[in-house]
């Protein structure tokens, strides 16, 4: 169901399969391909979704970071953002390693829906065998310092407008993260006093409670759809995350 075969492609990138029964066309989504960079780096990608959840890896610093989008597969701007970011790590001398999961599950994204196999992944990341939960797990393997979950919020669901979420126990260092990238950028904190008290199976909470500090990010656009604004500002919260930890 996954594995772990390491492809390099470049010097200190490459990348792996997570998830071998998630794969999809990206270039099936029309509001998601129309504004993917058509770079090598993007067109490897967008091959790799094919084959299932993909993660890649940038840099080799002793500092471990996570960052994941497409949790929603009808959350357009991060899943853009991310490969904006990528391109940038591809070009960056790194002050770490930085793993980035653009599409968590690519037929949800090639699809435009929410849901992955009738399950919301960001409510099943405490689930043996689910996809969210393998990522949690892989966060652990890796020994990742620290991971943001990037998202996209329309106006009458929840939250209903940009923000971060964060929490204050068990790891005050997630509200810590929230409070920089809101502070940094303009997102609203949206702080919790314990992880998991409101929301259960998040993989921010889920992460918080096993030891890993994280953050979600979320920026306001209607499900399914994007503009160059709302992906640009799901991309400054990724770089906020980075600068927090000195990243470049």
């Amino acid at each position: 169901m996954y594995g772990s075969k390491d492809i390099n492609f470049l010097g200190n990138t490459s990348s792996n399969i997570l998830f071998s029964y998630s794969g999809g066309f990206i270039s099936g989504n029309y509001y998601l391909f129309k504004y993917i960079p058509k770079t090598p780096l993007s067109r490897f990608v967008l091959k790799e979704t094919i084959k299932g959840t993909p993660i890649f890896k940038f840099g080799s610093g002793n500092l471990r970071l996570m960052l994941v989008s497409g949790v929603h597969g009808n959350e357009i701007p991060p899943q853009i953002a991310s490969l904006l970011l990528m391109e940038k790590l591809f070009c960056k001398d790194l002050n770490g390693t930085v793993y980035v999961i653009p599409f968590t599950a690519p037929r949800s994204s090639m699809e435009n829906i929410r849901w992955f196999n009738n399950d919301d992944l960001n409510r099943s990341s405490d689930v043996f065998g689910s996809l969210t939960n393998v990522i949690l797990k892989k966060a652990h393997e890796l020994k990742i310092d620290s991971l943001a979950d990037f998202h996209s919020t329309s106006i009458n669901s929840n939250p209903g407008k940009e923000g971060i979420f964060c929490s204050l126990k068990p790891l005050h260092k997630s509200y810590e993260i929230g409070e920089y990238i809101s502070h940094k950028i303009g997102s609203e904190i949206i702080s919790f006093d314990m992880a998991g008290s409101t929301f259960k199976g998040a993989l921010e909470d889920e992460c918080n409670l096993s030891g890993i500090p994280a953050v979600t990010c979320e920026v306001l656009s209607p499900h399914g759809y994007a503009e160059e604004g709302t992906y640009l500002r799901s991309l400054k919260q990724m770089e906020a995350f980075l600068s927090y930890f000195h990243v470049f």
